[in-house]
């Protein structure tokens, strides 16, 4: 029997036929006029029921048979046939608790065991009934048990039994007939412009059992009907939804009560209800819609649009079943979309009808022409989702198992599998992106799944990959390459077949659109690598982890991404150095495999792979693939080239503790960067700090600012009290302060530009913003622990004048000191204030003289002499100065200073004599006081 599916982007394989019955065989006479299917739990097997135009019921068993044929659909096995009347049998009503089967024929009901052993017994019931339907309960108790509970008013119960048993005790003589169950099986009947309530009941006459010659309908209530014809009925819980012409309705079997659901249009179809057992709620017809209601009556969800007229409804699982035409069609409830259409009696059939199994459960559902049944089977959900995939409608595959998983009928690792399994398809279908990120989705797939794809077996991590091969639907793992051909000679394939008129499932994007090979294998090794990315993220074990960052690297290499490579290397990773390391040297990515060294602890060679490419720079024998791009300023790149090196290196030494390496590499360093030097000998990041007469002892001496700054780092911050290193910084920075002052006077003389410019060249040229001069200075006047003499050695032929002061004054030579500041420096202020310090009167008559006796043919310096009479006058012997001073000297330069220190001696003589004569009052505090004043 052939399969014709919707067109819809959900379309899928729901049902399968399963068997068939054709009535002819049995009855050339008659036609069907109604159908029901029973699952019977005692005997677990599924029962057909065929009602005929012609009275006649057929039981019908849809359990498989061992000596069936899969080519050909197999029949349905014929059990047994009961005559019932000589009118149609309208409808069939399975009571499973019971083993009875209701039925409705000719305006009379009937009464037949399940297996059809015994003839159709007619209930005592008035005739003329129309239709009837069973009072369903979603708890699945007793259907006479709870009625009309939490209804509040109107329930007509005034006590605690319930309104169901209030009525059968009054409906029944004591004694006639007791019910066998706990519960009853209560139906709705419509008989005329009447809806009687009524309920059957099994039991006991005159000691006969009931169980073999029938049973009762017991009257509980009648209720008003609504106007018109009632073709269609529905009752669950409290509420009956009955269907005419002119609309749909809800009574309610507590009150009588009815009000509208819907009103139908003046032309339109047959109403037509059915019972959603799942769901819970009531689907009717308006037109060529289908539209859900809850047992209130009120519209929920959305509705269902079928494409035609249907002659029946039923329900499978979260499928409508309709069928019209000679077609049966699926009808997802939540989408409203047709998934499955299959013919099974060809067009001008005639009316059809459908049942369904009534519980959740149900796998069957059978059709009905007028003279054959075809019973259809649910595949189950893991073979609707092979389907699927084997069909490559990827998305409709998702889709079922993500609804499938929200109704709590798939568990969360399947559905992550079949992500895995649609990811793996759509890899060997090249559609590399969209496989990722099912990949990535899927909770149980492994990283090492994917490793067979990067590297070829056997190989490191050939072990971890897991033999797993889903549902084969796809090839076994290969190389991205061989995928890749593969691939494309698949298309190739196709394009002939297609050319011949052969069907083929192929991509039609890829087809259509073809690929270059170079595309398809950077896309491949690109989305590849963002799922090892995002899998470096996951707990892992420590050789997954290694597999996962390693291959990462060869495809980084493969796209020669050199910054992802580089931040991978350089961050913490699970690399395994001895797999990349021939790849990295051949390809020239050398920048990244002293990364990688360095990030595995591997500092010797990390550097040496930095001093490698710092000297490979410098001579052009190799460019950074990170600077190749820039041509604009290759000078500069080669020079950053070098930098950079040389900066990565001193990172590693910085935290380094092996004094050896250290020093080793050193010189290199400060080549290219003397700052990265100090930073690699003043670095408080290791652990162990250097032994500083080895580090003076490698340092280059024509790199005095690196040793100056090591010193200074130990001295000011370490606190390094050892003499001969504060002597030997005093030493070196005295040597280059020598020589920064002759370098400044011969480019004096060479050039008569701004001073000031060219000091400001030399700072933007030293490692320090302090002149070395003033750093001289500033140290040989803080520190105590340096030999002066050693130094004062060192620049006493120099002009340093300033510097020998500082050194003269730590070994006491008060008159050298003052010479240097009064006549070389001509400092008068410093002298003075030195003078101040020595504390003596002869300390300014000493000064004075050499302000007016300055030698070595220099004029005397009278200003300075009267500046320091002025200021310090009162502390000089007027007659000594009166002797000093030279003949030569200007008077008037001198007079007003001359005049004040007469006349302050005379005021210190006068009050020398005074004062004795207060001598019995000088403890007087007030004279005290006074005197102070």
């Amino acid at each position: 029997m052939v399969q014709v599916e919707s067109n819809s982007s959900m379309s899928r394989v729901v049902l399968e036929p399963h068997a068939q019955f054709d009535l002819t065989a049995h009855s050339r006479a008659s036609s069907i006029r109604s159908l029901s299917i029973s699952h019977s739990k005692r005997h677990r097997t599924t029962l057909l029921y065929v009602g005929t135009h012609s009275g006649t019921l057929f039981s019908l068993s849809a359990e498989d048979s061992n000596d069936s044929d899969d080519a050909v659909l197999r029949k349905l096995s014929f059990l047994r046939s009961v005559s019932v009347s000589d009118a149609a049998v309208e409808s069939i009503s399975v009571i499973e608790e019971f083993r009875k089967l209701l039925l409705l024929s000719d305006g009379t009901l009937f009464l037949v065991d399940s297996e059809l052993s015994n003839r159709a017994t007619k209930l005592s019931f008035p005739k003329g009934v129309s239709l009837v339907t069973r009072r369903r309960l979603r708890n699945n108790g007793g259907e006479s048990e709870g009625f009309g509970s939490g209804l509040g008013s109107g329930s007509g119960s005034g006590s605690g039994l319930g309104l169901f048993q209030k009525l059968r005790m009054n409906s029944m003589k004591e004694g006639e007939v007791q019910s066998e169950t706990g519960g009853g099986c209560v139906f709705a009947i419509v008989v005329g412009k009447r809806l009687i309530l009524a309920e059957l009941v099994l039991g006991n006459r005159n000691g006969k059992s009931e169980r073999d010659d029938g049973g009762a309908l017991v009257v509980l209530k009648e209720i008003q009907c609504v106007d018109g014809v009632v073709s269609a009925m529905v009752w669950l819980n409290d509420s009956i939804v009955v269907g005419t012409v002119n609309g749909y309705s809800l009574i309610s079997c507590v009150t009588g009560q009815s009000s509208v659901i819907f009103s139908l249009p003046d032309v339109s179809w047959p109403p037509r209800l059915k019972l959603l057992h799942k769901e819970w709620r009531v689907l009717l017809l308006v037109d060529n819609v289908g539209v859900i209601v809850d047992p209130h009556g009120q519209p929920v969800g959305g509705s269902l649009v079928f494409r035609h007229g249907l002659d029946s409804m039923g329900e499978i699982d979260s499928y409508v079943v309709v069928v019209s035409d000679g077609k049966i069609g699926l009808y997802h409830k939540r989408h409203g979309c047709c998934v499955q259409v299959l013919p099974f009696g060809g067009e001008g059939v005639g009316r059809c009808v459908v049942a369904s199994e009534e519980d959740k459960g149900g796998r069957l559902v059978a059709v009905a022409t007028a003279t054959k049944v075809v019973c259809y089977q649910k595949l189950p959900s893991v073979e609707q989702i092979k389907d699927l995939l084997r069909k490559k409608n990827y998305k409709g595959a998702i889709s079922l198992v993500e609804e499938l998983e929200s109704e709590g009928e798939m568990s969360k690792d399947l559905l992550s599998f079949v992500h895995a399994q649609v990811g793996f398809l759509l890899l060997f279908d090249l559609h590399f992106k969209e496989a990722v990120d099912h990949f990535l989705l899927s909770e149980t797939m492994q990283p090492s799944e994917v490793f067979p794809f990067i590297m070829r077996d056997p190989n490191r991590w050939s072990l971890l990959v897991p033999r797993n091969r889903y549902w084969g639907l796809h090839p076994p793992p290969a190389p991205l390459e061989d995928v890749i051909d593969d691939g494309l000679m698949t298309i190739q394939r196709a394009s002939f077949l297609r050319k011949a008129g052969v069907e083929t499932i192929v991509d039609n994007d890829l087809f259509l659109n073809p690929a270059n090979r170079a595309d398809l294998l950077e896309s491949a090794i690109k989305n590849i690598s963002r799922y090892l990315e995002a899998c470096r993220e996951k707990d892992l074990t420590e050789s997954v982890r290694e597999g996962v960052d390693t291959l990462l690297m060869y495809l980084y290499r493969a796209l020669n991404s050199v910054e992802d490579m580089e931040k991978l290397a350089s961050s913490i990773n699970w690399c395994v150095v001895e797999e990349l390391e021939q790849m990295l040297e051949e390809s020239g990515h050398l920048r990244t495999l002293a990364f990688l060294c360095a990030s595995k602890g591997m500092s010797s060679k990390a550097v040496h792979i930095w001093r490698i490419l710092a000297r490979n720079y410098s001579s052009g024998l190799w460019k950074d693939p990170s600077l190749e791009n820039n041509t604009q300023n290759s000078g500069g790149n080669l020079i950053s080239g070098r930098v950079i090196a040389a900066a990565e290196a001193s990172k590693i030494l910085e935290e380094s503790s092996d004094q050896e390496l250290i020093l080793q590499h050193l010189g290199w360093i400060a080549d290219i960067n003397q700052v990265l030097a100090v930073n690699v000998l003043t670095s408080d990041k290791r652990e162990i700090e250097l032994s500083p007469d080895e580090v003076v002892t490698t340092i280059d001496p024509q790199k005095a600012e690196i040793l100056q700054r090591y010193l200074q780092w130990l001295i000011e911050d370490q606190d390094c009290n050892d003499t001969q290193l504060h002597t030997l910084y005093a030493l070196s920075l005295a040597k280059s302060a020598i020589e920064a002052f002759e370098s400044e006077n011969i480019s004096e003389n060479l050039d008569s530009g701004n001073i000031e410019t060219r000091s400001l060249a030399m700072l933007k040229n030293s490692i320090f913003q302090i002149p070395v001069r003033e750093r001289l200075q500033i140290f040989l006047q803080s520190s105590d622990l340096y030999d002066p003499e050693e130094v004062l050695d060192l620049i006493e032929g120099s002009e340093l004048w300033l510097e020998k002061a500082i050194l003269y004054r730590r070994l006491g030579q008060e008159t050298l000191v003052l010479q240097i500041l009064a006549l070389k420096l001509e400092d008068s202020e410093a002298a003075e204030q030195y003078c101040a310090e020595i504390g003596r009167a002869d300390a300014y008559m000493q000064l004075l003289e050499m302000y007016l006796d300055p030698q070595d043919d220099k004029d005397p310096m009278f200003t300075a002499a009267v500046r320091l009479l002025h200021n310090h006058g009162e502390s000089l012997d007027p007659l000594q100065v009166l002797e000093k001073l030279s003949p030569d000297m200007p008077l008037q330069l001198a007079s007003d200073t001359l005049l004040r220190m007469f006349r302050a001696r005379v005021h210190h003589h006068r009050q020398g004599q005074v004062l004795p004569c207060f001598f019995p009052w000088i403890d007087c505090p007030n004279l005290r006081s006074f005197l102070s004043t």
